[in-house]
């Protein structure tokens, strides 16, 4: 028997466009529906992506000492949350960080700097950084996500190499105030025109887990598809502790990955990346939601700690999927480990 979703999914490879009420519907998809819910959406996904997984890795410039007062960031100010604080890295040593992730699988390197948006001299530090990493890695795509920025300095990030520029959204208009008032949802909006006239690929994305209701997730991606958003990372809160969202635990893992189909079936043929929180949020249905999304995080994030590299790779080379740049045979040689705890032994079991 043909789902809804499949009906809709057909429509949508047929140049359809969901409705705001369609979308809603799939965010209140019973459990025991899911799987009809992953086979339609990995539909769309297949269309446009195949089998493919892209990896991305973040290097993060500059860490916490930011002025804006961001509630769910753990960089904002005001937050006491336990990160670690410097201020720019050297150009050596962010090349450094970056070839890490290069030679681990990723095809693209995120440049990342906290703050509400970059000095010229900022610019140039990071031109600096792109120069020496096009000169040794000439396919590697490299994302700046820098803040707010003025005129001019999009066009000199996309003259120096730069691909793409990262400024996520984060939420709905109707929800923006509630979660920071140091700067408006225009001024995103803002930059992420600005990146785009400059011919930087828009990246642009979302938090959820934040207290937003149903129709503001969705009022948000319809957002992002009038942005034209070419790659749209999904964070799912992590609600660190001396921050005001401090134990706000509002996602279950079945929820996430509603919300993560649903992005696929209001942008079907953009990249979605699976980011902060996946490991935290998804646990377990981590492979599933890899069936719908094309792209994630290689390792670590900004200020929290990802899934070790070699389970990442592990996910998705055990779920069929290939990476993108990368030969995809897997070694399948295990060293069985051998008990040494449990019944006879002196030792806890592993229960």
């Amino acid at each position: 028997m043909t789902s809804w979703f499949d009906t809709l999914a057909e429509s949508i490879l047929d140049g359809e466009v969901i409705t705001a009420e369609q979308a809603v519907a799939l965010l209140s998809t019973p459990d025991h529906e899911l799987p009809a819910l992953i086979a339609a959406g990995s539909r769309l996904r297949r269309r446009h992506f195949g089998m493919s997984v892209k990896l991305n890795y973040l290097v993060n410039l500059k860490s916490g000492l930011c002025p804006e007062s961001c509630s769910y960031c753990s960089q904002a100010l005001g937050s006491s949350a336990p990160i670690l604080k410097y201020t720019w890295l050297k150009t050596d040593e962010a090349v450094r960080q970056a070839d890490t992730g290069i030679r681990g699988g990723a095809s693209r390197v995120c440049l990342v700097a906290s703050g509400r948006g970059p000095g010229n001299r900022d610019v140039d530090r990071v031109t600096d950084i792109v120069t020496r990493l096009k000169d040794d890695y000439e396919d590697v795509e490299v994302c700046a996500c820098l803040g707010i920025l003025k005129d001019g300095q999009a066009e000199s990030l996309e003259e120096a190499g730069v691909d793409a520029y990262n400024h996520n959204i984060n939420t709905a208009e109707s929800f923006h105030d509630t979660i920071v008032k140091s700067h408006t949802y225009t001024d995103r909006t803002n930059t992420v025109a600005k990146a785009k006239a400059a011919g930087l690929s828009p990246c642009s994305g979302l938090i959820v887990g934040l207290g937003e209701s149903d129709e503001q997730v969705i009022e948000a991606l319809f957002d992002l598809r009038e942005l034209d958003s070419d790659s749209i990372p999904i964070n799912f809160l992590v609600p660190f502790d001396g921050t005001p969202m401090e134990g706000q635990w509002n996602l279950t893992p079945a929820q996430c990955l509603r919300i993560v189909i649903t992005v696929r079936f209001v942008c079907p043929d953009r990249e979605i990346r699976l980011a902060g929180g996946r490991e935290i949020h998804l646990r377990s249905l981590q492979a599933q939601a890899l069936h719908v999304a094309n792209s994630i995080f290689l390792g670590d994030y900004l200020t929290a700690e990802g899934q070790a590299a070699e389970d990442d790779i592990a996910l998705i080379r055990d779920n069929g999927f290939s990476i993108i740049g990368h030969d995809d045979g897997s070694d399948n040689a295990h060293t069985p480990s051998i008990r040494n705890r449990g019944a006879g032994t002196a030792q806890g079991a592993n229960a």
